[in-house]
C-alpha cells in the first residue's frame, strides 16, 4: 500500500527526527498527515503482533540473554515498520473512517458580519473551551425521506424535533419559513443537539444557529474556540458566541436576526423551498463550507421524516 508522501515507515522505526516530523506534519491537520499517522499505528499494532508470538515462545535456550532479547525486540519494530509500509489494510480503514469525521458538519454557524466555522483542530489555549465536535452524519440519516417514513428514523432525531418543535413553530410564524428548515438548521449547527455551544463552566449557551456576539449584542456571551475557513483552508480561531436562557430566546434571536439583516433577505425571499434556503445561507456567508448547503438538505430531509 502506497500512501504518498514522505515514507517514513521505510526509515528506521526508532529514528526519533522521523517521529518529530510526523508531529510537525500532525500539526497541519493535512490528509497526508493523516495517512502517515495511520501507517504508523498499522506499525505500532504489527509490532504488538510480533511481540505477543514472542512471549509465546520459550525463553530458555543458552543463547537467550537481555541483549538478545534488546537487539530481537529492535528487529521486531524494524520489521513490523516494513510489513506497514507494504501495508494490511488497517491504515486504509483508519483512513477512510477519520476522513469521514474530519468532513463532518460545522458545529457553528457563522454570524452577522463573519465567516463560517467547521471543526476546532488543536486544544483551546488559556483553558477556553473548544467548540464540540458534532457526531457525523450515518448514511440512514442521509437517505431520502421516503425511505425514512418507514419508521428508520433514529430516537435521537425525533426527540430532537419533537423538543424543538414548538419553537420552530413560533419563529415560522413571524418569518415565513417553514419550521422543519430551521430544525434543520438547528440539527446541522448542534450535531443534533450533541455538540451545543458551551462556557468553560460547562454552561450551556442554548445557542442552537451559531450566532456570534458582535459589538451591538448586549446579552450574555461565551468564548470557545472555533475554526474559520479561509480560502477553503481551516484556521483556528477564539469566537464569542451569543448567549440565551432558552431555546426560545435562540429561535426568536434567530428568526430576528433573518427579517432584520440585509444579508439574509434571499433567505426569507426562498424560505418556502428548501434548495433556495439552503444555498440562500451559504450564498449570504452563513457558512464557508461549499458543502454547506448539501449537508443542510441532507439533515432537512432528516426533520421531514421524523
Amino acid at each position: 500500500m502506497s500512501m504518498g508522501g514522505a515514507d517514513l515507515t521505510s526509515k528506521f522505526a526508532l529514528d526519533v527526527q522521523s517521529v518529530n516530523q510526523l508531529k510537525l506534519d500532525a500539526k497541519q491537520s493535512s490528509p497526508e498527515a493523516l495517512k502517515q499517522a495511520a501507517q504508523q499505528f498499522e506499525a505500532l499494532f504489527m509490532n504488538m503482533l510480533m511481540k505477543s508470538m514472542r512471549d509465546a515462545t520459550p525463553k530458555d535456550g543458552m543463547l537467550e540473554s537481555d541483549q538478545t532479547r534488546m537487539y530481537t525486540s529492535m528487529l521486531d519494530q524494524q520489521l513490523a515498520q516494513r510489513m506497514a509500509s507494504r501495508g494490511i489494510g488497517l491504515a486504509e480503514v483508519m483512513v477512510r473512517q477519520l476522513s469521514v469525521v474530519l468532513s463532518v458538519p460545522d458545529s457553528e454557524g457563522v454570524r452577522p458580519g463573519e465567516a463560517g466555522q467547521g471543526l476546532p483542530l488543536n486544544p483551546a489555549p488559556s483553558g477556553l473551551p473548544l467548540a464540540p465536535a458534532p457526531q457525523p452524519l450515518t448514511p440512514s440519516q442521509l437517505r431520502p425521506a421516503a425511505a425514512a417514513r418507514t419508521g428508520d428514523v433514529p430516537a435521537h432525531v425525533g426527540a430532537f424535533v419533537q423538543n424543538l418543535l414548538p419553537h420552530a413553530q413560533a419563529a415560522s410564524a413571524s418569518t415565513g419559513i417553514p419550521a422543519r428548515f430551521m430544525l434543520g438548521q438547528a440539527a446541522l449547527e448542534t450535531g443534533w443537539g450533541k455538540a451545543e455551544i458551551r462556557g468553560a463552566d460547562g454552561q450551556n449557551s442554548h445557542n442552537l444557529f451559531g450566532i456570534k456576539a458582535g459589538a451591538s449584542w448586549k446579552g450574555k456571551t461565551v468564548d470557545i474556540v472555533t475554526t474559520e475557513y479561509v480560502n477553503g483552508k481551516p484556521q483556528k480561531q477564539v469566537d464569542t458566541f451569543r448567549a440565551y436562557d432558552s431555546y426560545a430566546d435562540s429561535f426568536r434571536d434567530y428568526a430576528n436576526l433573518l427579517q432584520t439583516n440585509a444579508r439574509y433577505r434571499n433567505v426569507i425571499g426562498q424560505g418556502q423551498d428548501a434548495v433556495g434556503f439552503a444555498q440562500g445561507l451559504q450564498q449570504s456567508g452563513y457558512a464557508t463550507d461549499p458543502n454547506y448547503a448539501q449537508k443542510l438538505m441532507g439533515v432537512i430531509r432528516m426533520v421531514e421524516s421524523a
